[in-house]
């Protein structure tokens, strides 16, 4: 369905509004061109009179703009943070006009290699031009402005959603009052830049991803994008949290694979976590969004980070994990320090928790705890 401009905000609906709405042409910041944009989206609550109590909720990599929501058929887990999301939560949908897109290059509605390229009839593939967290964030800002938001009240998100949070912050700063990077810093290091390559390349040394034209074919490349999202839920993880979950007990879970040598609990796991990505995702758009997240560089198009961060007017928390070794903490921690060096109104603060990257969207008590005072200003 297509909501027009700005109907999310004249009701305050039961039920997420859930919509697609063309943002027309687009022209990537690398290069290329897209002649016809669509994003994915639902809201939540209303939009007030002033247009400026809105939030924007920035997605994970394979998230999708279903964000609250309990379990459902379509979303057997519900939304991706539900417990954080509605009345009198932290994102609290009595008091802000919540909005969460699919991003640009996603796979659950909005615009991305697996859509029909205009003129030929046929996806994108690899002729989808390389996308990148300021298109990301720019396409959003079309968005939130044809939704009649004149300004944020709040950003949110946690790692590429962080990275997008942050580039909120310093793309458009007049335009956000509060910004919050989970699990995110400036720039992914190399730690992170090799996990995300060793997933790309699983995908495109599968013989089913023939090039990226696999649509129509009968075949996908789903043995290579399983293999991928095993090596990056190993990063989602401490290894402290792996020894409480999981330890070396043997498979407790039936066989995906044919076994060699009998199974561990962990093995399994990570199999189910494939297999169950397959059913969901498109493997182009995790390889252009895994890309887009290696690319970001909160300095890219200024003289420095410095200069990049100056532009911030919002209040920013950065929140780091402890035992994130995705995003560490002590870099999620630097990056505070590099923004209040530069002037910004910039505070840090630390989830303590064995749950590794992903504590951002299990550990909610410890999530509310941090974040809750700092949206509420209490």
């Amino acid at each position: 369905m297509t909501l027009d401009p700005g109907a999310g905000a004249r009701g305050a609906p039961a039920r997420p509004v859930r919509a697609h709405h063309s943002i027309g042409s687009f022209e990537p910041e690398l290069g290329g061109a897209l002649p016809e944009v669509t994003l994915a989206y639902e809201t939540w609550g209303e939009l007030s009179e002033a247009a400026d109590n809105a939030v924007l909720l920035a997605h994970a990599l394979t998230g999708d703009s279903h964000a609250a929501g309990g379990p459902s058929e379509g979303y057997r887990r519900g939304g991706w943070w539900h417990p954080m999301v509605g009345p009198g939560l932290p994102v609290d949908t009595q008091k802000y006009f919540v909005v969460c897109s699919n991003v640009l290059g996603g796979c659950s509605g909005s615009t991305g290699p697996a859509s029909v390229e205009p003129g030929t009839g046929r996806p994108y593939g690899m002729r989808f031009p390389v996308i990148t967290i300021r298109d990301m964030v720019r396409a959003q800002r079309r968005l939130l402005d044809d939704l009649g938001v004149r300004r944020l009240a709040l950003v949110i998100g946690g790692s590429i959603g962080g990275q997008q949070t942050l580039e909120w912050a310093v793309e458009y700063p007049d335009f956000v009052e509060k910004a919050v990077p989970i699990a995110a810093t400036g720039a992914l290091g190399p730690q992170g830049l090799g996990m995300s390559e060793i997933g790309r390349r699983a995908i495109m040394a599968d013989p089913d991803w023939q090039e990226g034209d696999y649509y129509g074919t009968g075949k996908r490349p789903d043995a290579g994008l399983a293999i991928a999202r095993m090596a990056g839920m190993m990063t989602y993880q401490s290894a402290p949290g792996q020894w409480e979950r999981f330890g070396r007990r043997p498979a407790g879970r039936p066989a995906l694979h044919r076994e060699f040598g009998g199974r561990f609990e962990i093995e399994s796991y990570l199999h189910y976590q494939g297999r169950e990505l397959t059913q969901r995702f498109d493997a182009n758009s995790y390889l252009y969004l895994s890309r887009a997240m290696d690319l970001y560089d909160v300095a890219a198009g200024y003289e420095s980070d410095q200069e990049a961060y100056s532009r911030i007017e919002a209040e920013v928390l950065f929140v780091g994990i402890t035992s994130d070794w995705l995003f560490p903490p002590g870099e999620v921690r630097a990056s505070a320090e590099r923004a209040q060096r530069a002037g910004a109104e910039a505070g840090y603060a630390e989830i303590d928790t064995l749950s590794g990257h992903d504590a951002f969207l299990k550990d909610w008590t410890e999530l509310t705890d941090t974040i809750k005072p700092f949206i509420t200003g209490a």
